[in-house]
């Protein structure tokens, strides 16, 4: 597989990509892009945790039904989802109907929502690293880092769930907290 691939607007772009309308469009107008707010770092976070074992794209094109049984991820509105909510959620059929992920947005809600404005956009960027190298090959991205980890620990220690190092390294790559756009691609920064 080439690491980059040519789109039919003759760009190039990350292979991972493809041809796919929606991860083109997610490619360049979100992933690497830097993300700031605790409601849109809940949703990322929410929505990553989602995707463990399963592909992106099917979180792309499940976020709007997901975004409208969550409340837009408002945290607070989150925090008072209870067993009734869990069950209805189990049945919707346009998200990921998976218990514990359910429970695991539930319950990262309630933290965030006991957290002061600002405290997780802030406890999150704490962990993005100071210099990235631009990776030159798709191999070169590594799944899980010294820093995703260290994300994974304290976001675990405070009773975070579905937030291990590599569900961590995703969000790291998607909100822009490290740039892995590989070299050759539009959006690369380097």
């Amino acid at each position: 597989m080439s690491d980059l691939v040519i789109g039919a607007d003759g760009v190039p772009r990350c292979a991972w990509a493809g041809g796919d309308a929606e991860y083109l469009r997610y490619h360049d107008e979100e992933w690497g892009v830097a993300l700031h707010g605790d409601r849109p770092l809940f949703e990322k976070m929410s929505l990553e945790g989602f995707q463990a074992g399963l592909s992106w794209i099917t979180i792309l094109r499940k976020r709007p039904r997901f975004r409208e049984v969550f409340h837009d991820f408002e945290p607070s509105v989150v925090a008072r989802f209870g067993p009734d909510d869990v069950e209805r959620l189990l049945q919707d059929a346009g998200i990921i109907r998976h218990r514990g992920k359910i429970e695991a947005v539930t319950g990262n809600a309630r933290i965030v929502a006991g957290m002061a404005a600002g405290e997780l956009d802030a406890l999150m960027w704490s962990f993005a690293p100071g210099a990235h190298a631009t990776p030159a090959t798709l191999a070169e991205v590594p799944a899980v880092t010294p820093e995703s980890e260290a994300m994974s620990r304290e976001l675990r220690r405070r009773g975070f769930r579905f937030v291990g190092p590599t569900t961590m390294y995703a969000l790291m790559q998607s909100s822009g907290m490290v740039d892995d756009h590989v070299a050759g691609c539009w959006r690369t920064a380097g």
